[in-house]
């Protein structure tokens, strides 16, 4: 049994859980959440709280206990309070703007380069070199900050590019010719 697994999910006030037919449906004041729950993972709900345990004794559904719990956990907080998460555009000429949903990308390519949000994602500008994703699901605003980061990752001889927010980019010595 996982330990993680074992814990109880509080539900805060506000908060409607559902669940039919092997989905999970969790609904609060920044949005609704939908997870599709394997029939080897059982999902009980009692008022104040969550409980996810597994249907049988193999493996596969032990592995996956924890896993699903830290989902349901992560859908709580993402209909509670959101989540968010913030690129640096590091390098001389490099900004970004907003057009309605889309975000424009001016990354020292020949042409700008359009990222258009996601339906539950927004991007925020502080400036034009610092972009917040955010939204309310954990998985999607990661993978469209990942997609963003894609468009120009940070370089190791000068460190230019998009970076995550408090990421260390390492840098290599040039080229070291005779003398």
């Amino acid at each position: 049994m996982s330990r993680l697994g074992k814990l109880s999910v509080k539900v805060p006030h506000g908060i409607s859980v559902a669940h039919d037919n092997g989905v999970l449906s969790i609904e609060g004041p920044k949005g609704k959440l939908l997870m599709h729950v394997p029939s080897t993972i059982n999902v009980a709900f009692t008022g104040e709280e969550i409980s996810v345990y597994p249907e049988c004794i193999p493996a596969i559904p032990q592995a996956l206990h924890g896993t699903y719990r830290s989902l349901v956990n992560s859908m709580i907080l993402g209909v509670t309070v959101g989540f968010h998460k913030k690129l640096e555009l590091h390098g001389v000429g490099y900004r970004s703007h907003l057009d309605g949903d889309v975000l424009v990308l001016n990354v020292g390519y020949s042409h700008p380069v359009n990222i258009k949000a996601p339906d539950g994602v927004h991007f925020l500008l502080d400036g034009n070199t610092t972009i917040t994703v955010t939204g309310v699901c954990k998985e999607l605003v990661g993978h469209v900050a990942a997609r963003i980061r894609l468009v120009r990752p940070p370089e190791p001889y000068k460190g230019k590019g998009i970076r995550y927010s408090g990421e260390f980019v390492r840098k290599k010595l040039g080229k070291v010719g005779k003398k």
